[in-house]
């Protein structure tokens, strides 16, 4: 069977080598800066030569390694007596990437390759060991090692991870599904409810099989403590691969690294998922019984316990609630030995394995919350409250522990990276402590078990965050200034547009046409925003545009030509009324005027057709009513964002300001798509012009065109949305946590019993 995967294996390295090469091919064709342009050539280059060294030497590894491993320990052989050697950074480095794709792959392939695993079990009667062929962690492990060996460069791996682990993913699945027919038509089936007890090395050196005698309670201690492992260890290896880079250095997104086509919020939502998978499959293991799909009611005796914890809180908030509450490191400690018993007593009350286990993930996870460190003391006991509501809410709601986006889980992270930037002293006494506590209120009282009661404060904490985000003075004007940059870049940009199809078979000088399309649709936007769309001076200028393209028309006839000389004091006053509003003044405004008045004269002599006055009072009239024929379905341009405009546009001083602009700097598409998933209230760290700031992430214009941080040191960044994406693919802006609290919570939950899985049944 390991020699029939093999040759599948061997004959699908055509695809693999082939998407690679399409995949550098591809990337050489993108435009960048000139440096990334140089490194796409380098990598297609090198592959060109190394390739096919590359493709062999895969080959040659996989095939050399389809022998089971029969490697052990020596026979009598101590714990105690245990050999030290320096490993080189390279194989360390190798292994972590390998484990990176091995994850990725596993999360597609997991079924065919978990039941082949159970049928390999079957005949060997071991486990299979960890440099096995059959494991996708090996079959990565000898491509890494092989592409190095190559002379290829393990950065132009990394570029290349997603064509490679696409083919890959689909290849293992083909050949492990070959292995499982293979295997079925031989008689073999994947006993699941009668599997193995795998030989471990002991020190008196027996092995062999000791399935029998063994009871339930030891076979389903023995099928958590694999389940829990195997979630432990790819957990570990997917976040040791996320947190180090080349040479073992702190993981950080370089220019251009967005070539792999994963932002680094994608590989965190991959490993969130990740995780959770680990957790669905822990749960419903057969030690436990859990049915993810439908939930049985709580036990009696349980179900009390939680209904008498709700009664219990309404007494307490209806009495000593009020009381000063103590925050201290002392009360955090004593609270996690709290969790920890309340645990315990719950367990008692229950009358499953699914239901204990469920109370066991849930402690742990709140366990880990109040370890947090980095989340004020009063937050995390605030936290710590909810232990019972989200212990009702997972018994009652399976998806909790599949769902990501659950209403529980939402809550917290939200909440939880929220609090994140602020110290004990700057969150004592504020408003956001405020709305977490009542918040918390809510919930413990709240009679119904499911997750309305989380989806409704959700939605309440969102509209606080806006207001609170953005209640300082300074950066209430601020938002209220960038708003109004961007609805006047917006309507500039409508306004050319209708402009231009109006214009559109009327013959109007170029002359004409380039001042209505350049500056008059910005003199139209502008008293817009400023004044009102039917504001008196807007629909003047309005009117003015209609005029001055029948002024600027041919005038055949003596009674349209002493029209235009009585009107035209009036609307050339009118122009240099808009061109001030624009800051166009002195000589600048004079230059334009004349201009104008050069075309108007030349008009005014011309002999030619002129422009029918229908057609004037029909563009007059759409002009006047402009708001109710355009839309948002407009394309944004880049908003000519500077200090300087803002200042002209509001009259405020705008020097606090950090105004961070389009530069034309060449952005990824996935990293714009990331900077408008920004969630306002997470934080981040700022590297802006070569100085650092802790800054959180506070407001976005209605068209996320404009984004708002705020720093701990009262400066505010205001950066445009192609600059800001900018900003993420370099590294200058990196997210404090990547991951939410309740997954960090999860992940810790899942190592705690790869430690000690007794616990989760016990």
């Amino acid at each position: 069977m390991r020699e029939r995967l093999v040759d599948g294996l061997c004959s699908g390295l055509v695809g693999v080598d082939k998407a690679i090469l399409e995949f550098l091919n591809a990337l050489m064709a993108q435009t960048g800066t000139q440096r990334e342009m140089q490194e796409r050539r380098d990598a297609w280059m090198s592959y060109q030569s190394h390739g096919g060294e590359w493709v062999r030497g895969v080959s040659v590894a996989w095939r050399a390694a389809q022998a089971p491993s029969t490697a052990g320990p020596p026979p009598g052989s101590r714990p105690s007596e245990l050999t030290f050697e320096l490993v080189d950074d390279n194989v360390v480095e190798n292994k972590i990437l390998a484990s990176r794709m091995a994850l990725t792959v596993l999360e597609q392939v997991n079924a065919s390759f978990d039941a082949l695993r159970l049928r390999v079990q079957v005949l060997e009667g071991l486990d299979l060991p960890a440099t096995d062929i059959l494991r996708p962690e090996t079959v990565a492990l000898h491509m890494v090692d092989a592409w190095v060996k190559a002379g290829l460069k393990r950065n132009d791996l990394l570029a290349a991870l997603d064509p490679l682990l696409r083919e890959l993913t689909a290849l293992l699945q083909k050949v492990y599904q070959a292995g499982n027919d293979f295997l079925q038509a031989q008689g073999v089936a994947a006993q699941q409810d009668l599997r193995v007890r795998m030989s471990r090395a002991s020190p008196s050196g027996s092995g062999g099989l000791q399935a029998q005698g063994q009871g339930p309670a030891t076979r389903a201690l023995e099928q958590s403590q694999e389940a829990v492992a195997r979630a432990r260890a790819q957990a570990s290896m997917h976040a040791q691969a996320s947190r180090m880079g080349p040479a073992g250095t702190a993981f950080a997104m370089p220019p251009g690294a967005s070539m792999s086509g994963m932002t680094p919020l994608a590989r965190a939502r991959q490993r969130a998922h990740g995780v959770m998978g680990q957790l669905r499959r822990l749960l419903t293991q057969p030690a436990t019984g859990f049915d993810m799909v439908n939930a049985p009611p709580a036990s009696a005796a349980l179900a009390q316990a939680l209904a008498a914890h709700r009664v219990q809180a309404e007494t307490y908030y209806s009495t000593v609630g009020t009381l000063a509450e103590d925050y201290s490191p002392a009360a955090v400690v004593h609270l996690a030995g709290v969790v920890r018993n309340r645990s315990a007593e719950l367990k008692k009350k229950a009358d499953t394995q699914g239901e204990k286990a469920i109370i066991e993930v849930v402690a742990l996870m709140f366990q880990s919350i109040l370890a947090e460190d980095r989340i004020p003391p009063a937050v995390r006991i605030w936290f710590a409250r909810l232990q019972v509501p989200v212990l009702r809410v997972a018994l009652a709601e399976p998806e909790f522990f599949s769902n990501l986006n659950h209403p529980a889980r939402q809550l917290i992270d939200r909440m939880g990276s929220c609090a994140l930037g602020f110290d004990a002293t700057s969150i004592s006494g504020s408003a956001l402590e405020a709305e977490i506590k009542r918040i918390v209120q809510v919930i413990e009282q709240y009679p119904e078990t499911g997750s309305r009661v989380f989806q409704l404060v959700h939605d309440e904490f969102e509209k606080f965050l806006a207001k609170f985000l953005t209640e300082k003075q300074a950066t209430s004007r601020l938002v209220s200034v960038a708003q109004q940059v961007e609805q006047k870049e917006t309507l500039a940009i409508q306004y050319t547009i209708e402009l231009r199809t109006m214009l559109k078979d009327m013959p109007v000088r170029d002359e004409i046409r380039d001042f209505l399309f350049k500056t008059w649709a910005e003199v139209l936007a502008l008293s817009a925003v400023r004044e009102g769309p039917q504001h008196a001076d807007t629909v003047a200028y309005k009117r003015a545009a209609a005029d001055l393209v029948w002024a600027a028309s041919a005038k055949p006839n003596r009674s349209e030509r002493a029209q235009v000389i009585q009107s035209l004091p009036g609307l050339l006053q009118r122009l240099r009324q808009g061109l001030a509003l624009m800051g166009i003044t002195g000589a600048g405004q004079d230059t334009q005027i004349k201009a104008l008045t050069d075309t108007l004269a030349e008009a005014f002599l011309s002999k030619t057709a002129a422009i029918p006055a229908e057609h004037i009072e029909a563009m007059a009239k759409r002009l006047a009513n402009l708001e109710e024929f355009i839309g948002d379905a407009a394309v944004m341009g880049d908003l000519p964002l500077d200090a300087e405009s803002i200042e002209m546009m509001t009259g405020i001083d705008a020097s606090a300001i950090h105004v961070v602009a389009d530069n034309g700097a060449p952005v990824d598409d996935a990293m714009v798509a990331w900077a408008q998933e920004l969630q306002p209230g997470n934080w981040f760290t700022l590297d802006h012009n070569g100085s650092s700031s802790q800054v959180q992430y506070v407001w976005h214009s209605q068209r996320k065109q404009l984004h708002l941080f705020a720093s701990t040191d009262g400066s505010s960044f205001l950066i445009q949305l192609r600059r800001l994406g900018a900003y993420l693919q370099a590294g200058l802006l990196v997210a404090r946590e990547e991951e939410g609290l309740t997954v960090r919570a999860t992940r810790d939950a899942l190592a705690k019993l790869n430690a000690n899985p007794e616990r989760l049944l016990g």
